[in-house]
């Protein structure tokens, strides 16, 4: 009887051990940081949230925002190094290079990275390095200048993007090398914050007849005065970003479901969380079709004078008419 009591009391105590370490692990601090506050980045930090709470229902989450300053994402950095939290979440290649810098003994995800490698954060986007990984949220440039080009045969296309972004000036060179092959000239401008974007627009509208924002959260943060020059001139806008599209007259707007990429990161969280490692898992990239929305908003068309090809139409999942946008 003492030889069963002792093996039933080591039975419960492993299952008591079990549980604690089980309940603890549950509790998990996982930092976010992102460059800025706009519709894509918002859902890109729901979206990590929802995807690391799909196995741990319980952890804890520090979300931070950086407000568009290097300084300010530095030092969101120390404060989770400070922290000692499990995982730090960079949204946004700024973000992600400061955690990077500055934590060195816990794991570091990459969310919505453009050029993860170009940006210094991993050696080859075929591996991570040690305690590093995450998304890429790479655009597809060229079809996105083609689709405006269809819609709107350009001459001269405007682009203008934030020097501060290394995402966005790896877009930026992209960009110029697709109008360059197709024989579209290109006007670019740079700013290096926010309140500088409706002045750099307004610079080049009396030049282009197009303009192309691609992924660049600067951009995004203030795309109101982006479209406010761009109607104005009667200009049509083609963007990268559907989020911010919705609540704004862009034209049209090809890219993806940045709440699926920020759900997507948090899976990934959660895989590392549960012991696999950084350094064995590659650069993930949202290749399949329902990873990208595109967004057509007719009711701008219509102020332009411009009509969507049928097949564009047809293609597009998410429609603007009357004021009201349609989902299929």
């Amino acid at each position: 009887m003492k030889k069963i009591f002792r093996l039933s009391a080591a039975v419960f105590l492993m299952i008591g051990m079990t549980l604690c370490q089980a309940h603890a692990g549950d509790h998990f601090l996982i930092g976010i940081s992102k460059i800025v506050a706009h519709p894509a980045l918002d859902a890109l930090e729901q979206g990590v949230q929802d995807g690391v709470r799909e196995s741990f229902p319980q952890a804890r989450f520090d979300l931070q925002n950086a407000n568009g300053e290097m300084s300010t994402a530095a030092s969101i950095a120390q404060k989770f190094k400070a922290e000692d939290v499990d995982i730090a979440v960079g949204i946004a290649t700024p973000t992600a290079q400061a955690l990077v810098n500055a934590i060195k003994n816990r794991p570091v995800l990459f969310c919505a990275v453009t050029d993860p490698q170009g940006a210094g954060l991993v050696a080859s986007v075929q591996k991570g390095e040690k305690g590093v990984t995450g998304t890429s949220d790479m655009t597809p440039v060229r079809e996105q200048i083609m689709l405006l080009n269809r819609i709107k045969p350009i001459k001269t296309l405007g682009h203008v993007y934030c020097s501060g972004e290394a995402n966005a000036v790896t877009l930026a060179g992209i960009a110029k090398q697709v109008c360059k092959e197709l024989n579209i000239k290109f006007v670019e401008t740079t700013v290096t914050n926010s309140s500088e974007v409706k002045q750099a627009v307004q610079t080049i509208a009396p030049r282009v007849d197009g303009i192309y924002l691609s992924n660049d959260n600067t951009i995004f943060s203030a795309l109101a005065a982006v479209t406010q020059v761009a109607m104005k001139h009667k200009i049509p806008v083609m963007s990268a970003d559907p989020s911010s599209a919705e609540t704004h007259d862009v034209l049209a707007a090809w890219g993806f479901d940045y709440y699926k990429m920020g759900r997507v990161t948090g899976r990934l969280a959660a895989d590392i969380l549960k012991g696999a490692k950084p350094e064995e898992i590659p650069t993930v990239y949202m290749t399949d079709p329902g990873d990208v929305d595109l967004l057509i908003n007719l009711d701008v068309a219509a102020k332009l004078g411009l009509t969507f090809p049928g097949d564009i139409v047809k293609t597009a999942n998410k429609v603007i008419q009357n004021g009201k946008m349609t989902s299929r």
